[in-house]
């Protein structure tokens, strides 16, 4: 079975930095798309940025300029290079995982796998 692990959250000051990795077990990525979704307490899910099979990036309008995603098939991970962290930014941060994926997207349902997430707190 595929399995996804996050790691890489933590504690930072506004204007500050974390990168997010994402381990998936149980398949090769290199035909995956990948993605990361974003709770905040009380709020829905909230679609990141995604990464199709073939590497074309997709961000929302909050993080545009400011985070990247990448996939490394050698490392069957994925990435979510974070910059210029605001606290708006605060969220328990998740990996999601699909097969062939010719366009990336930014809604939950469009995705399979889905990991535990990780915790970014951003303080002013």
């Amino acid at each position: 079975q595929v399995q996804l692990v996050e790691s890489g959250g933590g504690s930072v000051q506004a204007g500050g930095s974390l990168r997010l990795a994402c381990i998936v077990s149980g398949d090769v990525i290199s035909d995956y798309g990948m993605a990361w979704f974003r709770q905040a307490a009380g709020k829905e899910r909230e679609g990141v940025a995604g990464i199709s099979t073939a590497y074309m990036a997709l961000y929302a309008d909050s993080v545009k300029g400011r985070f990247t995603i990448s996939k490394d098939s050698a490392k069957n991970s994925v990435y979510l290079q974070m910059n210029s962290l605001k606290p708006e930014d605060t969220a328990m941060y998740y990996c999601a995982a699909a097969s062939r994926v010719w366009a990336p997207s930014l809604f939950a349902s469009d995705w399979m796998y889905w990991g535990q997430g990780t915790q970014v707190t951003v303080s002013s």
